[in-house]
């Protein structure tokens, strides 16, 4: 009898173990598929100094996080045929995948509201030159397309000075051009439409630098993931290039490193300071965060808690009124042990938005989203290519109303969607006019 409960112990901790071990590397049943591209020595323009470094780091992070990579690693001073061979073949590869990315670090321009990828041989000198020596990104973003993937990445370190603006092309203009992302896809430029980003001075650029530690950051979604990119970027050339994303709506959650995932170790050169408690001084409290990084975090996290830390003295109110949350004293500074504190707090879901833009009276609604930042994306989505910049977002049980009349609006946040409504046309009636509901739901969908 002892022997028959001794074997269905061993039997059960056997069990536990393997379940504990398919818990722990939920990223290994998606097929990721990656092509990364860097082109430096460009035979006929100014060479660049990093984008083959850039590569190289992004492949070696990426295949970390369970990417297979098209070539096996970066592929790096591409000619056009390399560039339409390695493109065509990762467009076969990601067939069935469920997440494609396509990265590209080098030299790229945009002619007549296009943007192109400059191989290394390519020495145009009319704009008729263009589609024969350069990579359309519309053709990469072709290939993503129907290919079956849940989402697709495009990643585009490539938004440097024109090296062409002395040839003819009189198309050309500094920068890449905005790009509406297909459906499932998320395209992310190291800085605005139309600007120009920095190469970097250390072995990487800003922006590839930032990515590269950001993506190993377990539990952080795909719109965190980018957020958390652009503020580091921003801090790093102390707002002179702020990156920017273009997205569609994207069905699920994807997290480059799980939340229930213990995160690749660093790769060369790229170990930053993840505050570790052993290394803690005495009275965190005290101790003001400096790393670009960490207070990227503490943004972040600030905006997933409903705070709103990037508008004018937003940061310090944002930290005061959550300091008075948590009954911290309401001092308004980022420290070690605020951000310790922030990590210890639950996530907030579901979510929910509703966004609005006044100038365009177009407006967009969701429900049901694992992040404030997902929920926003999604509602935006639904305000057909017009700014929403007007936002309500609220989580958990809570519901919002949006009522309209033909001079007046308010969006309203309470528990429970009739008083949500109530509250929103009571508000709204305030300026003498009879107004309506045209929007109402709670967090979790339901109240619709």
């Amino acid at each position: 009898m002892h022997a028959r409960i001794f074997s269905r112990v061993l039997m059960l901790a056997a069990l536990v173990a393997t379940t504990l071990t398919v818990a722990s590397r939920p990223a290994l049943a998606e097929k990721r598929v990656a092509l990364v591209v860097g082109n430096s020595a460009y035979r006929n323009i100014t060479p660049l100094d990093n984008p083959s470094k850039d590569a190289t780091l992004m492949a070696e992070t990426l295949g970390s996080l369970g990417f297979s990579l098209v070539g096996g690693h970066a592929q790096l001073d591409l000619d056009k045929t390399a560039m339409d061979i390695a493109v065509q073949s990762f467009g076969r590869q990601v067939q069935g995948a469920d997440v494609a990315l396509f990265y590209y670090a080098g030299h790229g321009v945009q002619v007549a509201g296009s943007n192109y990828l400059v191989p290394v041989g390519a020495n145009p000198t009319r704009e008729a030159d263009v589609d024969f020596q350069m990579t359309d990104v519309n053709l990469v973003l072709r290939q993503m397309q129907g290919s079956g993937t849940r989402l697709n990445l495009v990643i585009l370190d490539a938004c440097r000075n024109n090296p062409f603006g002395s040839r003819g092309l009189r198309s050309s203009d500094g920068g890449l051009a905005q790009m509406r992302a297909p459906e499932g896809t998320l395209i992310s430029y190291a800085t605005q439409p139309g600007n120009v980003a920095q190469d970097g001075s250390d072995g990487h650029s800003p922006y590839t630098k930032a990515l590269a530690t950001t993506v190993r950051t377990a539990g952080l979604d795909v719109f965190q993931t980018f957020n958390q990119v652009g503020l580091a970027v921003k801090r790093a050339t102390s707002g002179a290039q702020q990156p920017w994303v273009s997205s569609s709506p994207i069905d699920g959650t994807f997290y480059f490193v799980p939340p229930t995932q213990t995160a690749p170790p660093q790769v060369a050169a790229m170990q930053p300071d993840l505050l570790p408690s052993e290394r803690l001084r005495a009275d965190p409290d005290r101790v003001p965060l400096r790393d670009a990084a960490l207070l990227s975090e503490l943004n972040e996290r600030l905006y997933e808690l409903n705070f709103d830390p990037d508008t004018p003295d937003g940061l310090t109110r944002a930290i005061t009124k959550l300091q008075q949350r948590i009954s911290m004293a309401p001092t308004g500074e980022a420290t070690e042990g605020l951000l310790l504190r922030m990590r210890k707090m639950e996530d907030l879901k579901p979510w929910g938005s509703i966004v609005y833009g006044p100038d365009s009276n177009k407006w967009g609604i969701s429900w049901n989203h694992a992040s404030r930042r997902a929920a926003v994306a999604d509602a935006r989505g639904n305000c057909a290519g017009a700014k929403c910049p007007i936002e309500l977002s609220f989580y958990g049980k809570s519901c919002g109303a949006f009522a309209i009349s033909d001079k007046s609006w308010s969006l309203v946040q309470r528990e429970g969607v009739q008083r949500a409504k109530d509250a929103a046309l009571d508000d709204c009636g305030k300026a003498g006019k009879a107004c309506r509901i045209i929007g109402a739901v709670c967090a979790d969908g339901s109240g619709r």
